[in-house]
This record gives structure tokens, C-alpha cells and sequence, in this order.
């Protein structure tokens, strides 16, 4: 069988910005039988995140992620329906999904590295396990559970940078839901400022790109910040940090700003700011998600839950087709999306 798939065709080097050319579809072969334990799956929606610019390089700095081979097929988050099983566990038109699915349109995978999920945890809306519902919901979850030290009632102010995108629109909502008095996001149009206020529940939003964002936010946050949500790191960061209060917390999630450069991960903050950091005794802990996969059922449970209850808003900006895997990539290193950036492969999740 002719599918079509998406690879590496060059690397954008350690200090390069990401490219839409970086990636090319080509045509290829699948096996027309299935082996034991096998599954043919067509693909309905793929995801693209941040992360995955690490494996665009030939080492990715971490040893939890492997780097994407040239000319070889690239994997991420995918979601998509089993069309025939080979697997005891797995039948056809079940729903299933995996942080390695290959970016194809239809692929032979093998049943146990696969999870079977319910329609109805997202009201049938299939992409959302690949957002709010998955991964970026439950690290935006668990890293403000785990690491952000909320208590409901204490007055707490949490900021979010890349406040609108897929992991900051759920975290600050999330941190509203936990306790936090006051939530302020911090991103880079006034489109996004206002959905973040206006839809999300935010009590108020800094346009990095327009005026100062240290006096921004010393409007926006009067008695200090206690949590803040790192997605960004860099200037946007040290400006935070500084606001800070003592013995407060942030949540390392991502450092976007510093993904196109050879830095080490967490990247070291100036000396200035690491002694804020030191003498207002704020922690500052390195939070990988995969550490907390005994939390993964529960936290997903909750966020449909929230979900379903009308408490947690999601937001997705959708590309069409395979061929733009790499536009999409690029247009979400860039800020380009509100919330999750998918992409959808196939509608038809019939058989």
C-alpha cells in the first residue's frame, strides 16, 4: 500500500530558526500483512510542539528524547483509528494514540506501544487527547501541582508566559482552579491578550512586543508574583523572576526563547537575576513530565472533568493536510497559534 509521510530533510543547525523546508513529504510502502501484535492504524490528527525542536539537532541534550533521523520518518504526538489488528488487546475502529506516532498517513504499529482512549473523556473531540486532554494538559497540570506550591485562599498571584499557547492557556486556567487569586499572562499580540481575559478567565494579560514588561507587570501583579509558569525563559523571564516574592516558585515548563540556541537546558538565568533567585530563596527545578507517570490517569480524569464541567476552556488552531506539518512546526515556533497547534491528517474517523 502507497501512504504518504513527512521527514527530515535538513537541520536547521544548533543556532537556526526552524523552516517549513526542514521537513518534505515523500511517498512510501507499507507492508500489505501484519505480524502478531500488529496494528494498521490511518492517522487522524497530529501534533507539533516545542520539544520537537530538540530533535531536529543531532543530539537533543536530553536523554529522554531521541533526535529525528535525515531523510527518515519524524514521530510526535498522533492520534488515529485502528483499521486492522493483529493485536489481542486492540480491535478495529478502536481510538488510539502515542508520543511516537509516525508522521504518515496511515502506519503499522506495534499494539503495545499504543493507548487505547475514550471518545467521550473529550466530548468526541478526538484532537483534544493530543492537547488539554494529553500531554500539554498534564504537564501544565502536574508542573503546576508538583512544583507550583498552591494553596487555595493564601492570595496567591501566578503569572504564565506564552500564556496563549498550548501548555500556557490551560496552566493559567488551571491555576485559577487550584486556588490562585490573581493569574496574569504574558504573550505577544493583543488578539491574544484579550482571548486570555475575555475567554479564559485571566484578570489580566502583558503584550511583551508593546511598552515595558516590567512595568506592565508591576501594574498587573501589585503585591508581587508567588507562582510563575516559565514557558518562554530569556529577557521575559528575568523580568518575572525580579517581581518575584520570597520563597516563591517557578515552574520551569519550556525556555521557547532559547530552543534556536546551543544552550544547556535549564539555560543558566544572568548572574543579577540568579541572585535574586538565591537571596528571596526561589525554587527553580527542572520539571520533566515523564518523571510523573503514576499521576498520568488521574490527572487526565481531572481535566476532562473540568473539561466537561464548562471549567476549562480549549482553544486549538487547526492546519489541514500532511503536507503542512512543517508550515504548522514553524508557524508555532513563531507564535503563530492560539492554544494547541494540530494538524489534521484525516475527518474521517469512520471506517
Amino acid at each position: 500500500m502507497i501512504i504518504q509521510r513527512v521527514v527530515l530533510n535538513s537541520r536547521p543547525g544548533k543556532n537556526g530558526d526552524p523552516v517549513a523546508e526542514n521537513f518534505r513529504v515523500e511517498e512510501f510502502s507499507l507492508p500489505d500483512a501484519l505480524n502478531e501484535g500488529q496494528v494498521q492504524v490511518r492517522t487522524l490528527y497530529l501534533s507539533v510542539d516545542p520539544y520537537m525542536r530538540c530533535k531536529m539537532n543531532e543530539d537533543t541534550g536530553t536523554d529522554y528524547l531521541a533526535p529525528w533521523q535525515l531523510a527518515q520518518v519524524a514521530d510526535g504526538g498522533g492520534i488515529g483509528v485502528v483499521e486492522e489488528s493483529k493485536h489481542q488487546k486492540l480491535a478495529k475502529g478502536d481510538f488510539v494514540t502515542s508520543f511516537y506516532w509516525p508522521w504518515q498517513t496511515k502506519a503499522i504499529l506495534d499494539g503495545n506501544g499504543l493507548e487505547k482512549v475514550d471518545p467521550q473523556l473529550v466530548d468526541g473531540h478526538l484532537s483534544y487527547f493530543l492537547g488539554a486532554i494529553g500531554m500539554p494538559g498534564l504537564t501544565s497540570l502536574i508542573g503546576v501541582q508538583e512544583k507550583g506550591h498552591i494553596s487555595a485562599g493564601s492570595n496567591q498571584t501566578m503569572v504564565v508566559s506564552g500564556a496563549a499557547g498550548a501548555c500556557g492557556s490551560l496552566a493559567g486556567q488551571i491555576g485559577h482552579l487550584l486556588g490562585c487569586s490573581r493569574v496574569v499572562g504574558i504573550c505577544g499580540t493583543q488578539e491574544k491578550c484579550l482571548f486570555l481575559t475575555s475567554e479564559l478567565g485571566f484578570d489580566a494579560a502583558v503584550n511583551y512586543k508593546t511598552g515595558n514588561v516590567a512595568e506592565q507587570l508591576r501594574e498587573a501583579c501589585p503585591g508581587g508574583v508567588d507562582v510563575y509558569f516559565d514557558n518562554v525563559g530569556g529577557d521575559i523571564s528575568n523580568a518575572v523572576i525580579s517581581q518575584m516574592n520570597e520563597n516563591s516558585h517557578i515552574v520551569l515548563c519550556g525556555q521557547i526563547s532559547q530552543y534556536n540556541k546551543d544552550v544547556p537546558y535549564p539555560p543558566p538565568l544572568p548572574p543579577a537575576v540568579e541572585a535574586i533567585r538565591k537571596e528571596r530563596n526561589i525554587t527553580r527545578e527542572r520539571f520533566t513530565v515523564v518523571n510523573y507517570k503514576d499521576k498520568f490517569e488521574p490527572g487526565i480524569l481531572q481535566l476532562s472533568q473540568w473539561f466537561k464541567e464548562g471549567k476549562l476552556k480549549i482553544k486549538e488552531t487547526v492546519a489541514n493536510g500532511l503536507e503542512n506539518m512543517g508550515v504548522a512546526f514553524q508557524s508555532m515556533m513563531t507564535g503563530g497559534n492560539v492554544g494547541k497547534q494540530i494538524v489534521c491528517i484525516s475527518e474521517d474517523s469512520s471506517l
